[in-house]
């Protein structure tokens, strides 16, 4: 029911007890209707109705119901799942907010890959010719190239550059051309210098970490072994699309089983057993060509899986047209993929009910509680839940590329991540730095509710508010912790605190019913952080991340580009801001570097030295800017 209709008819209730009570006269009635109807009219539209727990449950039941098998990206259950977005927004009356009469904004996304039909791996040698089988005797990684390669082979140990441990497998040794024989994991002698005790193997052991080197010194194939196995541990070769990697990582990549690359090795008198032996004992590298008869031939295609996926939009007008964005994310890893932090679950269902059904359940909320103020909003509310979070922040930072409303009318963005296990009455709310006017109000609504809050100033971290930091527009993130289930299929509506969420979804409402009635909108503030951590997923992206090398300073913007690292925004006073670089810029050079990834520029900044001087080149509307970057110590 419209404010204004639900105001009349709860006068007239009590207008109708009064009459039952007393019979006053005709004027007295007259007059008590009027200041009734003023007082009650006036109060339905300066306070918002209260969330409703067993509403918000409800939600949370049906978006991380078993049947919604996780909602990954590019299922059918996601796109059920916005659709039932889509008719809560419908139900409580919001216009459409995609274009085109929609509520949905369709985008597309790589969602995976898998082994094309043209894979195949031929070995030439002086024994003759032998066929390889994929899956049983090789594999190609998943974020291989696709393409054919011929040539000589060489083994190059680990594929290790790692100046922090005196240690280099390519040290004065040529691989231009050739394809490299490499051994999984990395020297042993590194584990006594790691920083934490409990750390297994440093970033050179990264697979796409020996993938980027490998490249980056000419060569143009990496055949990967395991190596040294422990007794009775099977020889196996890695899960095809189990290994984290950007889509493409410049160089056909395989896994072959130790066997295979044992007989090449033994063609050149040596042995991985005792090559591998000779690397631990002496705590140096040990390359070396393989013999000149063996060729290897090696054709690799992978097919990329794309899908379209929707960001779901609902508009409720205001009396201008300026407005409020509320969002959350509803996609989840489904069935879980490399970011599951329970790996030998993959397969099953990961539901995701606080990631991030539980915003999601917020969201509607508060269209509902919105719903019941139409007409009396000062500004319009545009409710957005959000597809490809999980993948990359990609819903919101499609939709900042092409909104759906005027950018510049937006006053400020409200983003709900994960609000649904509250532990005891903290909560965690970010970007209050973000707008002039956050503080005060935060102070204001925070002494309306009993929650402990927990402020942080900054509006970068791994949510989809990052994508409306990058277009200068004021952000509040809320947040109720990380727990146990986090990224696993443990995370169960059963676990949600329906209660303690229903009042923080009040409160959010609250905040937001202050910015949409305030006089003057909040002025965009950049905060300037005096600690440079977090690491690269908080958005940061190997420009500002913690144990990612020295700092540089920008902030990457995950909507796909050809080639390079494109930033949403660089940070003030940083290194990459001195020079002159900014939000929008597309980094295609790092030094002597090709910059083709994100993976890229993290591992060039990795090899990078506090006080170096970097020669970065970016393309800035199509035209290529260079620009000296002297990179700084993080703090």
């Amino acid at each position: 029911m419209p404010p204004r209709r639900e105001a009349a008819a709860r006068c007239w209730f009590l207008f109708r007890a009064a009459r039952r009570a007393v019979r006053p006269s005709s004027a007295s009635v007259a007059l008590w209707l009027v200041v009734a109807f003023a007082a009650v009219l006036h109060a339905g539209s300066a306070r918002l109705g209260q969330a409703k727990a067993e509403r918000y449950i409800e939600h949370v039941k049906v978006l991380a119901a078993p049947a919604m098998k996780g909602r990954g990206a590019g299922t059918p259950e996601l796109e059920k799942a916005g659709r039932y977005i889509a008719a809560q927004f419908e139900r409580y009356g919001l216009e459409p907010g995609a274009g085109d009469g929609s509520y949905l904004q369709p985008f597309t996304v790589t969602t995976g890959a898998e082994l094309g039909e043209r894979n195949r791996f031929v070995v030439r040698s002086i024994a003759g010719e032998q066929s390889l089988r994929p899956r049983r005797d090789y594999i190609p990684l998943n974020f291989s190239s696709s393409g054919s390669v011929s040539g000589p082979v060489v083994f190059a140990g680990y594929g290790v550059s790692a100046e922090e441990f005196g240690y280099d497998d390519y040290t004065h040794f040529d691989v231009e051309g050739k394809i490299v024989v490499l051994l999984r994991y990395e020297p042993e002698h590194f584990q006594e210098k790691l920083e934490a005790a409990e750390k297994r193997y440093s970033h050179h052991a990264h697979l796409i970490a020996k993938a980027i080197n490998a490249r980056d010194h000419g060569a143009k194939a990496v055949i990967l072994v395991n190596g040294k196995r422990e007794a009775g541990e099977p020889d196996e070769l890695v899960r095809f699309g189990g290994v984290p990697g950007p889509e493409d990582a410049g160089i056909l990549m395989l896994h072959a089983r130790n066997e295979i690359a044992d007989g090449w090795l033994r063609g050149a008198g040596k042995s991985l057993a005792d090559v591998e032996k000779e690397m631990r004992e002496g705590k140096s590298p040990q390359s070396f060509a393989l013999a000149d008869d063996l060729v290897l031939s090696i054709e690799v295609e992978i097919d990329r899986q794309q899908a379209t996926v929707h960001n779901v939009a609902g508009y409720l007008p205001g009396r201008t047209d300026e407005y409020l964005v509320i969002g959350a994310h509803y996609d989840h890893l489904g069935l879980g993929d490399e970011s599951s932090l329970a790996p030998s679950k993959i397969g099953t269902a990961h539901l995701g009910a606080d990631d991030n059904a539980s915003g999601t359940a917020g969201l509607i909320e508060l269209a509902r509680m919105f719903s019941m103020r139409r007409g009396t909003l000062r500004r319009g509310v545009l409710f957005l839940a959000f597809s490809g979070e999980e993948i990359g922040l990609l819903g919101s930072s499609y939709w900042v590329n092409h909104p759906t409303r005027p950018m510049d009318k937006a006053v400020g963005m409200l983003n709900m991540d994960m609000i649904g296990r509250i532990t005891g009455s903290k909560v965690y709310v970010g970007g209050r730095g973000t707008g002039s006017t956050f503080k005060e109000l935060l102070q204001r609504v925070q002494g309306r509710h009993d929650f402990e809050v927990a402020y942080s100033e900054g509006g970068y971290t791994a949510s989809d508010h990052t994508s409306f930091v990058s277009k200068q527009i004021p952000v509040l993130f809320f947040f109720s912790g990380l727990h146990g289930d986090y990224h696993k299929p443990s995370d169960t509506w059963e676990k949600i605190d329906a209660a303690k969420a229903a009042r923080l979804v009040d409160m959010i409402g609250d905040v937001a019913g202050e910015l949409i009635e305030a006089g003057g909108k909040p002025e965009f503030r950049k905060v300037v952080r005096a600690s440079h951590g977090g690491a690269a997923s908080s958005g940061d992206g190997g420009g500002g991340g913690r144990g990612y090398g020295p700092y540089f300073g920008s902030v990457p913007d995950f909507a796909p580009v050809e080639s390079g690292v494109k930033f949403a925004d660089v940070r003030e006073g940083s290194p990459a801001g001195k020079a002159g670089l900014r939000g929008g810029d597309i980094l295609i050079e790092f030094g002597e570097r090709e910059i083709k990834n994100l993976y890229d520029f993290t591992y060039a900044l990795r090899a990078s030295k506090v006080g170096q001087q970097v020669e970065v080149t970016v393309l800035r509307d199509g035209e290529r800017v260079s620009a000296l970057v002297t990179l700084e110590r993080r703090r």
